[in-house]
């Protein structure tokens, strides 16, 4: 990371370019801003350690040139004349955080390597879209929270390597489409990307599947077939719901693995085959071993790299940018009120990205208006009523009585007489609460 550093304060320059410097980092100085702006024109600076007070421009000045120049720069503001409306400014400006004198050298690197990090993933995702062509991927990855943009992250750097790769996350989260992206990644994109559900074979069949067979090998064998192994040849080999692998198959797809050799069901002869398996399951291998249910020599063969998904609980900020991707995706010209988004976020979605599509699906298709209200979504939706999510307790019960709100005069065609009957309430009481709530009629 090349960090640039300014103050006018030659010893507080020294201390934090000396430090920093110990730490590997490449440092640039300068003085005061107009020097600032002239080296952050004329060198790479991926982050900026900024003074606050300085005699030329101040810190928040020379913070908003450097955005014009690049917005995508870090920023850390510096200072000795701390205040929570200074913080609040530099951080609307762009600024990563702020740091008062004198500065705490170890809170310092801690913040530096968080950033580095963030830098580093934000790098990797922009080289997803530089590297493949999203199109080709069933539906396009979506991904603004922090834990999406670190699995994508992982991604891109396990990628072009040969080994083994397993994916886990619940139903719904989208193991196979991150298995494809995989592949797309990789030196293999140009090869055959073939997906075996372990869960769908019968037992009987399932070796024939896997390694092929030859014409007569049993009854009903009237050619010869080639199994996923040989269909993947020269690419990638997605086993799903591999926790599903039957005991006795293991052990012979183990020994495909080792030898890189299959033997068609009935056949003589092994010939080598040339594949990366990557293998997803919805449930915890690690736990199936100790339980005899899974083989702990092929747990570490298919486990060289293990990737988790986030279920879409853990990532509801990635809500609006999925209800957008799916209504695009089926051409709709719905819009979702922020109401109704919030209400979706409320939801804790079992089914995951899956169970999200289809309630999209379902609520374009059946409300009688284009815009899209709490009251338009399905009833589970509808009446989820808190989470157990933490929170502040007054802000949790504004949000049960505006929920209580909003219901009343839905069930009630906004008509406050009777909403506010239903509550309880007299009607001054009830348009009261509205405006505390910032609730207008027919807003969703």
């Amino acid at each position: 990371m090349n960090i640039l550093i300014v103050d006018d304060e030659a010893a507080q320059r020294d201390i934090l370019a000396g430090f920093l410097e110990k730490q590997g980092y490449a440092i640039l100085t300068a003085q005061n801003g107009r020097e600032a702006l002239d080296i952050f024109m004329d060198h790479p600076v991926d982050l900026v350690l900024l003074d606050h007070r300085m005699p030329d421009m101040n810190g928040t000045e020379v913070l908003a040139e450097i955005k014009k120049i690049n917005p995508m720069v870090r920023a850390i503001m510096i200072t000795a004349f701390g205040s929570v409306d200074t913080a609040v400014q530099i951080m609307q400006i762009g600024a990563d955080d702020f740091m008062e004198k004198p500065v705490n050298l170890k809170r310092l690197l801690d913040k530096l390597r968080q950033l580095d990090e963030k830098i580093c993933i934000e790098q990797d995702i922009g080289r997803i879209d530089e590297a493949i062509d999203t199109a080709r991927l069933p539906v396009r990855m979506i991904g603004e929270s922090a834990a999406m943009k670190k699995l994508l992250s992982l991604v891109v750097r396990a990628a072009p390597t040969p080994w083994t790769i397993l994916i886990r996350g619940e139903t719904g989260t989208g193991k196979e489409l991150i298995a494809r992206l995989i592949h797309q990644l990789s030196q293999r994109k140009d090869g055959p990307f073939i997906e075996l559900n372990c869960a769908a074979v019968p037992e009987s069949l399932f070796e024939s599947e896997l390694f092929g067979h030859e014409k007569g090998a049993f009854t009903g064998a009237e050619a010869r077939r080639r199994g996923v192994f040989e269909q993947a040849n020269g690419g990638t080999l997605l086993l799903d719901e591999a926790g599903e692998l039957p005991l006795a198959m293991q052990a012979k797809l183990l020994r495909t693995l080792q030898e890189n050799t299959i033997t068609r069901v009935g056949g003589e002869r092994p010939f080598p085959v040339d594949l990366r398996i990557i293998a997803a399951t919805n449930r915890d291998l690690k736990k199936m071993v100790g339980r005899g249910e899974f083989r702990e020599d092929l747990y570490f063969r298919l486990n060289v790299i293990e990737l988790e998904i986030p279920p879409l609980r853990q990532r509801k900020e990635d809500i609006p940018a999925l209800v957008d991707f799916f209504l695009a995706k089926y051409k709709s010209d719905a819009v979702f009120t922020k109401d109704a988004l919030r209400q979706l976020g409320k939801y804790s979605f079992p089914g995951n990205v899956r169970e999200l599509e289809h309630i999209i699906q379902r609520t374009v298709t059946l409300a009688r208006s284009s815009v899209i209200r709490p009251h338009d979504l399905p009833p589970e939706i509808r009446n989820v009523r808190v989470t157990s999510e933490p929170g502040n307790l007054n802000q949790r019960l504004a949000e049960v009585e505006r929920q209580m709100l909003l219901e009343a005069l839905e069930a009630n065609n906004w008509v406050q007489t009777r909403a506010a009957e239903t509550l309880g309430i007299s009607e001054r009481v009830l348009r009261y609460k509205m405006a505390k709530a910032g609730i207008m009629k027919n807003q969703g």
